[in-house]
């Protein structure tokens, strides 16, 4: 379920070239403060995916609500 989330993540993900040492910034808009940067879109994508799932764990380890990602919905992972 969590790996099926993140990908929904990364399918709705927003890249952006920037002026950096890693132009390549990706973010999640429905996902408040997620966000990677790096040299090549792949480490970005990366970079992001490890993000999300460091995201998600806080979140859940704090009883926080997981916002949905499409037809993915987080109920039932807290209680």
């Amino acid at each position: 379920m969590l790996t099926e989330y993140i990908a929904a993540a990364l399918s709705r993900a927003k890249y952006e070239i920037i002026d950096d040492e890693e132009p390549c910034y990706k973010e999640v808009p429905e996902l408040e403060g997620v966000w990677a940067s790096g040299k090549t879109l792949e480490e970005c994508r990366h970079d992001l995916a490890e993000v999300i799932d460091g995201w998600l764990v806080v979140r859940l380890k704090k009883g926080l609500p997981i916002p949905p990602i499409g037809e993915y919905r987080a109920v039932g992972w807290v209680k």
